[in-house]
């Protein structure tokens, strides 16, 4: 196991009704900006409830951040705060929203450029607004980590960064609000969160017996409840665990002490910001034809993969990976993600123009092994028409 720190301060607020938990996580005297996306967090009475738990503090709203969310948008947050005097911050969303909000946490009275906070990875963030989160969408984990990623439309740029400073203070984790969600935001939030695990996973040994064990479990609890969250949307067990797992996938835990890949997501991005796709069907899109890619690299843990979470014993290490990969293509597909550019009507015309992108954002050298070439991504693309 590699050496690591592990610190993560985000105090979890799990169950229904805990959205009255909000007069006691936010301080009295608080003047409480509270941002969301669209419509639907009023339409479904969560922002009714928000508001409602605020009790007399001072508050105001504002919305339509985006799906990915924008810089464009997310800096007219900033002027208003840094105008009016806000000093707690509250996203009510999904990850997305908390994307966002901690863009624009860090960059409220930041000394230089605002989008230095995301060009600079994060390295350039001395202080931050408090905030906290009421989580309605299961996918990203952003609820309890400290990363997240901006898309600046004008630049066709779609960027990541992390800071110790953009931990939410707290988040609560209400499985109903999952209830109204729309199939395909269901979809997608399984698959996010299932490749947030492979990310981190699926690289090479180095004897992390617990978080191996701890993926491995996060998988297989995907693929048994993934299919069960679409057909019983009112089931609370099966949408609490798929809050709580999509939650555990990326709040730091199974990353800890074990390499990180992450090129899937890197490449993922671009298709993005380019055409517009969720960013979970791009995911679905780039892995399969990543793990083809990097199958001599990968395949003692893709083989490991193949055994502890789909139970493959038998054949040789390579025929199990092969399988393995075959199986979680499979997986996507049956969650209704398509897998491949074709499903989305893109043609061999976006290669190149992707290329291109990966190029002008430094995309050149991904993955574990940092060997993941422009050429690579090129063929990875290619395979993935």
């Amino acid at each position: 196991m590699n050496n690591f720190e592990f610190y993560n301060p985000t105090r979890i607020i799990f169950g229904e009704g805990k959205i009255s938990k909000l007069d006691r996580v936010i301080p009295k005297n608080a003047k409480v900006l509270i941002l969301f996306g669209g419509e639907s967090a009023r339409k479904t009475g969560t922002l009714n409830e928000v508001e409602q738990a605020l009790g007399s503090r001072q508050f105001d709203l504002f919305g339509g951040i985006e799906a990915n969310p924008r810089y464009e948008t997310l800096i007219k947050a900033v002027d208003k705060i840094e105008k009016e005097g806000f000093d707690f911050l509250l996203a009510v969303g999904g990850g997305s929203v908390i994307d966002g909000v901690k863009f624009v946490s860090a960059a409220v009275n930041y000394p230089g450029d605002k989008w230095e906070v995301v060009t600079s990875q994060g390295a350039t963030i001395k202080s931050a607004l408090p905030f906290g989160t009421v989580l309605t969408l299961p996918a990203t984990g952003s609820e309890m980590n400290k990363g997240s990623v901006i898309t600046r439309e004008e630049l066709q740029s779609k960027l990541a960064f992390s800071s110790d400073y953009v931990f939410p203070q707290f988040s609560i984790l209400d499985p109903v609000k999952t209830y109204t969600l729309p199939v395909k935001q269901i979809s997608n939030g399984v698959v996010d969160a299932f490749v947030h695990i492979i990310e981190q996973y699926l690289t090479y040994p180095v004897n992390a017996y617990v978080q191996d064990v701890f993926a491995e479990g996060l998988l297989k609890t995907l693929i048994e409840i993934g299919p069960k969250a679409l057909e019983t949307p009112h089931d609370y067990d099966i949408r609490a665990n798929l809050m709580w797992t999509a939650t555990l996938a990326l709040n730091g835990l199974i990353g800890a002490g074990v390499p990180q890949d992450w090129s899937t997501h890197m490449l993922g991005h671009e298709i993005t910001v380019l055409y517009g796709l969720d960013h979970a069907q791009t995911l679905a899109i780039v892995l399969p034809s990543m793990l083809n890619e990097k199958l001599a690299q990968k395949q003692d843990k893709l083989a490991q993969y193949a055994e502890k979470v789909w139970g493959i014993t038998t054949g040789t290490a390579q025929e199990k990976a092969i399988k393995a990969i075959e199986l979680t293509r499979n997986f996507f597909e049956q969650m209704h993600v398509g897998t491949r550019f074709s499903d989305y009507q893109l043609t061999q015309e976006v290669i190149e123009p992707l290329v291109k992108s990966l190029e002008a954002h430094n995309m050149i050298k991904l993955g574990e092994h940092q060997d993941i070439t422009l050429d690579v991504s090129r063929r990875v693309y290619t395979a993935a028409l």
